[in-house]
């Protein structure tokens, strides 16, 4: 092994929320065609399908260790928290959240921040946050390159606020879809999710990463429309059958109401939907790919 610091991207989206890859397939991509060492599944509202995926790589014997997260929607703007084992409470105040994050011995890290837009921490509150008597209410670390359309014209006024404030920071790829794992990361002493929350904490992270072009964008936005239309009819569907199925979580287990972790999956028996959901993602991203090269000719 060499002495190559570790690789984090600690911000990614699934199926269980506005992302358009399943766990299985985000664990497959993550382990054939990236270099990272930890990955932080970051759902908005939920966490199921980010406890589903550290099962599922830990028995798979991935190399890559999986943090349990969640993207929160706060009064103050979206805020990762990591290291969570309960599902922290959305719309409150990004104070009122952060001291959550805290109390579960979880980190807190404003996602996309400063950015001109609702679901963006602003400086000021930040700054209010960061001036608190209270350390449990203080921000872990800023977000401090996003590859995405809300995070590259305010790039360098977070690296600015980053250095002015102490903070440390970090990079992740924000993804929506899997091949774009890994286009944000953070680099830290180690290999382990233990060495990456020890390096946040003792300020020693650092950011890299290469920024999407429009066109990818858009792309994966037309992707989502389509998982929206898909989730609508699973929902509509389990209703007139009356059997307590609903949309696609990603994960085993996932179109089960309520949801829960297929317990077949661990006696390596996947359930069909995984397979299927695998195929689908495959033949999707085929086919979204040939729409790009007939465009380009």
């Amino acid at each position: 092994m060499t002495d190559r610091l570790g690789r984090a991207d600690l911000h990614i989206h699934s199926l269980a929320s506005d992302g358009v890859d399943g766990i299985a397939t985000i664990l497959d991509h993550v382990e054939r065609n990236t270099t990272l060492d930890v990955i932080a599944i970051t759902d908005h509202e939920r966490i199921d399908a980010a406890v589903a995926a550290r099962t599922m790589a830990r028995e798979l014997g991935h190399r890559a260790e999986v943090i349990v997260g969640e993207e929160v929607s706060t009064l103050g703007g979206h805020l990762l928290a990591l290291f969570v084992e309960e599902r922290i409470r959305p719309l409150r105040s990004l104070r009122a959240t952060i001291l959550e994050v805290h109390e579960q011995g979880g980190l807190a890290i404003p996602a996309h921040p400063l950015v001109p837009y609702p679901l963006c921490a602003q400086g000021f509150v930040l700054r209010r946050l960061l001036a608190d008597p209270d350390p449990r209410v203080h921000p872990d670390a800023i977000e401090a390159f996003n590859p995405t359309m809300l995070g590259r014209p305010w790039h360098g006024r977070v690296n600015r606020f980053a250095t002015d404030h102490g903070l440390p920071t970090v990079g992740n790829s924000d993804s929506h879809e899997a091949a774009a794992i890994g286009t944000g990361w953070t680099s830290f002493p180690g290999r382990t999710a233990a060495n990456l929350r020890a390096a946040i904490e003792a300020g020693r992270t650092h950011h890299h990463g290469s920024f999407h072009g429009t066109g990818g964008q858009f792309t994966t936005f037309g992707r989502q429309l389509r998982k929206y239309s898909r989730d609508a009819r699973a929902v509509v569907g389990g209703r007139i059958r009356g059997d307590r199925t609903g949309r696609d979580l990603g994960y085993p287990g996932g179109r089960h109401r309520p949801p829960r972790f297929d317990e077949a999956w661990r006696a390596g028996r996947p359930p069909a939907d995984v397979a299927d959901q695998g195929r689908a993602d495959t033949a999707e991203r085929a086919q979204a790919g040939a729409g790009a090269e007939n465009r380009d000719r």
